[in-house]
């Protein structure tokens, strides 16, 4: 097994990992980053992104993540293909095997490895993902003005959701599978009394369907019961809010993560508590989870990255 001594490895690519490495070539670390399972990260799967600065006529989440992509390689960064199967931070310099053929250890590690959203496991979701199947109703409710949306899910960040697309949307549906909200009580109340979210309690949705796009979901009522239900409700849009699932799991043994897998930070800093080790983007992001957000805790490692490197001698 071949190895290579790294002085910043970034693993995972996305907004976070992308603008880590435009910061850490420009601060002459020669970063080497690993892009992961998903090259480009979670917004490689949306179609247009008008919310991310610089971009006045919007753009394709595709396109976004090659321009930072191709931003970092100007300035040096050695951006691969590949995904980091074990790590070790017991002990410095930090130790990681790549696709289980390949050992690098590096001085620094930026941890961007992202979330990754949960669904509900239809294949309606992925014939319609980019084409009114969504997870992530800040991103692309705007896409909904004045139309007919479906929000999945029970909890606070359900109810979120739902407010939020309610202020856009002609009419919100919150497809609950119990009979009772998750969410605490002023959020339940909040939905509860919209005049533009109807809930559909002891639902759930079973498909989709459309021409070119969401026209509308298949629902089933009271699900395996005797006076089960099933219809169809006409929508525009279909919203998955029941949660997103942190890809931590191979550093668990040495960073702090929330019960959920965020990676827990101190303060307001991307520090892990584990030295010269530091977590930007949504894997230690719970709360936004916006591109933007990304980007800037991305900028955070980096510099946080450079700082390290410098006072202990390593650059």
């Amino acid at each position: 097994m071949t190895t290579e001594h790294v002085k910043c490895l970034i693993i995972g690519s996305g907004p976070a990992g992308y603008t880590a490495a435009i910061y850490t070539s420009r601060a002459n670390l020669s970063p080497v980053l690993y892009e992961g399972i998903q090259p480009g990260g979670q917004l490689t799967i949306t179609t247009e992104v008008e919310n991310f600065p610089g971009y006045p006529e919007g753009v394709t989440g595709p396109v976004l993540m090659d321009d930072l992509r191709k931003q970092a390689e100007r300035f040096g960064a050695d951006i691969r293909n590949g995904i980091v199967t074990k790590a070790d931070l017991s002990q410095a310099p930090y130790h990681f095997i790549i696709d289980d053929e390949k050992e690098i250890t590096a001085d620094t590690v930026i941890i961007s490895t992202g979330a990754t959203a949960k669904y509900l496991g239809l294949e309606d979701e992925k014939k319609y993902a980019g084409m009114g199947v969504s997870a992530c109703a800040t991103c692309d409710g705007f896409f909904y003005r004045k139309k007919v949306v479906a929000v999945v899910g029970g909890g606070d960040t359900a109810c979120e959701e739902a407010i939020y697309l309610a202020g856009l949307a002609r009419q919100v549906y919150l497809v609950v599978r119990k009979p009772f909200l998750r969410a605490s009580k002023i959020m339940q109340e909040r939905v509860l009394n919209h005049p533009n979210i109807k809930v559909l309690f002891e639902h759930n949705a079973v498909g989709l369907y459309g021409t070119d796009g969401v026209e509308g979901m298949h629902v089933v009522k009271r699900l395996g019961e005797a006076d089960e239900e099933r219809y169809d409700v006409a929508i525009d849009g279909f919203f998955l809010a029941i949660g997103h699932q942190p890809n931590s799991a191979i550093f668990k043994p040495w960073v702090q993560t929330d019960e959920t897998g965020y990676i827990i930070t101190e303060g307001n800093t991307p520090r892990t508590g584990i030295p010269g080790v530091f977590a930007a983007g949504d894997v230690a992001d719970p709360h936004y989870r916006q591109a933007i957000t990304a980007a800037g805790s991305g900028c955070k490692a980096a510099i946080e990255a450079e700082r390290y490197l410098s006072a202990n001698g390593l650059l």
